[in-house]
């Protein structure tokens, strides 16, 4: 970037942690650093309790303040919070309507059971309602990581997957999700619609902002935001954002003095 960002946004899992799992403390340190001298929002596909067991839950000595320049976008930016008044409170959700979702969920186990993609050993349920969000987990919610790097290890059959049931349902969004998951939304709903609506209700222009995700390829649930121009980092696991981190932090404190 020629200038500095005012708001750094993040993917969660594989960016800000592992898979499913709560923030390493050096990351929560860092997270609440940068909360000092930026404006900071994670947009993911979970659910608003999953921001809470990885993130939320994990970040020491941090105000109200600070917890107030952090922007919470569940779903994949269907779903927004803010933190008020001492608690989260949801500023706009774009729920899908009964008749969508169960279409949703007959499409997508119909065509895993077709492709031989309904597994029988899985860590929780492989089909879960998130109100704005239908959501596919090949292996279940709680797979172990290296369980899912082996069952899809190029990505191959999540792509299939979805195009198959893109197919089926012309009126909404079907994407990739995190490795083994595949998510359903309201048509034109997916991180660069999240991100334009930050930018709406912030006042942060797309032009100040930065993103920092793991899945910025084609295929990847973060490359809507990379295809909206929005400056991108692209990282490999929470070990490359942390360094990022490292470097710009004293960067923009710097600016801010």
């Amino acid at each position: 970037m020629t200038t500095l960002p005012r708001l750094v946004a993040f993917d969660l899992d594989d960016t800000l942690a592992a898979s499913k799992s709560p923030i390493d403390p050096r990351m929560a340190d860092l997270m609440v650093r940068l909360l000092g001298v930026a404006e900071v929002c994670v947009i993911s596909g979970g659910q608003i309790g999953q921001f809470h067991m990885q993130l939320i839950d994990n970040l020491i000595d941090v105000d109200d303040a600070a917890l107030a320049r952090l922007h919470l976008m569940p779903t994949c930016g269907t779903q927004y919070y803010l933190h008020q008044g001492g608690d989260w409170t949801q500023i706009y959700a774009e729920y899908l309507t009964d008749d969508q979702k169960s279409r949703a969920l007959v499409a997508v186990e119909t065509t895993a059971r077709e492709l031989g993609y309904w597994e029988s050993d899985t860590w929780g349920p492989i089909l879960e309602d998130r109100g704005s969000q239908i959501t596919f987990s090949a292996l279940g919610q709680v797979a172990p990581v290296a369980s899912k790097v082996a069952w899809d290890p190029t990505g191959s059959k999540k792509n299939t997957l979805r195009e198959a049931v893109q197919a089926l349902l012309p009126d909404l969004e079907v994407r990739s999700g995190g490795s083994t998951s595949v998510d359903i939304t309201r048509q034109g709903i997916d991180k660069a619609y999240g991100m334009k609506k930050l930018a709406q209700l912030t006042g942060v222009p797309l032009d100040d902002m930065l993103f920092v995700g793991d899945r910025l390829d084609e295929d990847g649930n973060d490359y809507p935001v990379l295809a909206l121009g929005v400056e991108c980092f692209a990282v490999e696991g929470w070990e490359d954002t942390a360094a990022f981190l490292e470097t710009l932090i004293p960067k923009l404190a710097a600016a801010s003095v």
